[in-house]
Parts: structure tokens; C-alpha cells; sequence
């Protein structure tokens, strides 16, 4: 279930990128939309279970998605579950919630 599953895919032929399609010898470049991106309401975080983990010094996303979901290409859940674009964002110390359920974690932030 990765996160572009259901992203448009767009195709730039347009003079901005010639320079790119020159230096690469292509004739376009393919690349996803921008998504849109939610944050749960507190009653949509409120429906999904959480567990806590004290952020300490080494603590990556992606180990954590690996422990809790078998799988290290979820870090972003976890990440913007807590509204930390990247590990460098949180200081040792900080409660980062984990979302129990990958499934009901990916709903809630509507992807």
C-alpha cells in the first residue's frame, strides 16, 4: 500500500523542463501530482488506537514503521500521524504516537 498508489501521474513537456529532457535525452518527464494532504480531526484520531514510544537519541520513522508494522515503507504515517516532516523535527523526549492500525492510521489521514 505505498502512499502513490492513488496519485495522478502528469507528463511535463513543457519549455521549463528542457533543459532536464536535453540532459537526460528524453522527450518528457513523468511525475506525480502533488497530493493533497490532511490532517485527522481530533475525532477521526480519536477512533484509532495508538501506542506511545519516548523519541530518544538514533530513533528513525523507519524503524519504527518496521517494528510496529512489519513494514519500514510506512515511516510516513508515523511521521505525519505526528506532524514531523523528518527525525530531525523531534527532539528527544517528545511522545511520538504510533497508530495501532496501519489500515485505520491511512484512513483517518485520508491517502
Amino acid at each position: 500500500m505505498p502512499r502513490y498508489n492513488k496519485t495522478r501521474k502528469l507528463i511535463n513537456a513543457g519549455e521549463y523542463y528542457a533543459p532536464l529532457r536535453k540532459s537526460r535525452d528524453l522527450k518528457r518527464v513523468q511525475q506525480y501530482a502533488t497530493p493533497i494532504l490532511y490532517n485527522p480531526t481530533a475525532r477521526e484520531r480519536a477512533g484509532v488506537k495508538t501506542t506511545k514510544h519516548i523519541w530518544k537519541y538514533g530513533d528513525r520513522f523507519y524503524n519504527l514503521a518496521h517494528q510496529y508494522y512489519g513494514d519500514q515503507r510506512f515511516w510516513w504515517v508515523i511521521a505525519w500521524w505526528n506532524g514531523y516532516p523528518t527525525e530531525a523535527h523531534v527532539k528527544t523526549g517528545k511522545i511520538v504516537y504510533i497508530p495501532l492500525s496501519i489500515e485505520s492510521a491511512i484512513k483517518a489521514l485520508r491517502v
